[in-house]
């Protein structure tokens, strides 16, 4: 599996590149803030919601710690999707929030 830490994810947001975040935690933890421009997609809707992704895009996976990121990383790559695993998730971010 693939993986970016947090300061890597932010460093490519700091430089303008566009990517595609998707937040599996749940709806309580998000209202404390996500990374700018990601996708909320909770961990146990993901099954139902993977056809909303895009199978020629690159997908970067975040939670909390990095552990149901890459869960998800694992599930949604069986079906053929490009993940991207942020390791130490929210509790390593320092970027900005919204």
């Amino acid at each position: 599996m693939k993986q970016f830490t947090a300061k890597e994810v932010e460093n490519m947001l700091t430089q303008g590149q566009n990517l595609n975040i998707i937040d599996v935690r749940e709806v309580e933890e998000v209202e404390d803030g996500k990374i700018h421009g990601a996708i909320h997609i909770p961990l146990g809707l993901l099954e139902f919601r993977m056809n909303e992704l895009d199978k020629s895009k690159e997908y970067i996976m975040v939670c909390r710690s990095g552990g149901r990121s890459g869960r998800a990383c694992q599930f949604l790559e069986s079906y053929g999707f490009n993940v991207i695993n942020m390791t130490g998730g929210m509790l390593d971010w320092e970027g900005e929030t919204n």
